[in-house]
């Protein structure tokens, strides 16, 4: 069988990672996860206008959340639902590092454990193809994928300098059978 995106990105780590986390990036083809999340944003006008450009969420409490993975190999699309608001990534390989198209910015990200928790690490950016982003600013974009009492939980915290805190939501997921589709 092909290895999974991650299991690429990560080679022997990803057999370390916590189970739930695991089975999310071991599976290939179409497949769904439900939930329940939380989104904070920042207060920065220009910050939110950042937001609604990559198609961030808005702010919310205890909301559902539903992803709709498309995983095959190399590459792999998510659709998240926060609360009915849809926002798609694109994920592939690119040289080493995970590479996220979300909306105009595309992400390099370096995968890396820690315990059991899938880090992610922005390594550099670009904004609607052309324009990088400054490697500072990078600083704090993060991503924590961890088990969360039995489920699938997840972390995701975007500040950028002077604009603040962009977003930041967090966590849990958990699969949908087949047949519940």
């Amino acid at each position: 069988m092909t290895p999974t995106l991650f299991q690429r990105l990560l080679g022997a780590e990803f057999y370390y990672l916590a189970p739930e986390v695991k089975a999310l990036h071991a599976r290939q083809g179409r497949f769904r996860y439900e939930g329940r999340f939380s989104v904070e944003r920042g207060r920065n006008p220009l910050g939110r206008l950042a937001g609604a450009l990559m198609r961030l969420p808005p702010a919310m409490t205890d909301a559902p959340i539903t992803v709709e993975f498309d995983a095959g190999g190399a590459k792999e699309t998510w659709l998240r639902g926060f609360g009915g608001k849809p926002m798609r990534s694109r994920l592939s390989f690119d040289n080493g590092q995970l590479r996220e198209r979300l909306g105009p910015a595309t992400f390099h990200f370096r995968l890396c454990r820690i315990d059991s928790d899938l880090h992610w690490v922005a390594e550099r950016a670009r904004m609607f193809g052309i324009l990088p982003v400054p490697a500072s600013w990078l600083d704090e974009v993060r991503c924590r994928e961890h088990d969360d009492d039995g489920h699938y939980g997840f972390e995701v915290e975007a500040r950028l300098p002077l604009l603040g805190r962009l977003v930041r939501y967090h966590g849990w997921l958990m699969p949908v059978a087949a047949n519940d589709d």
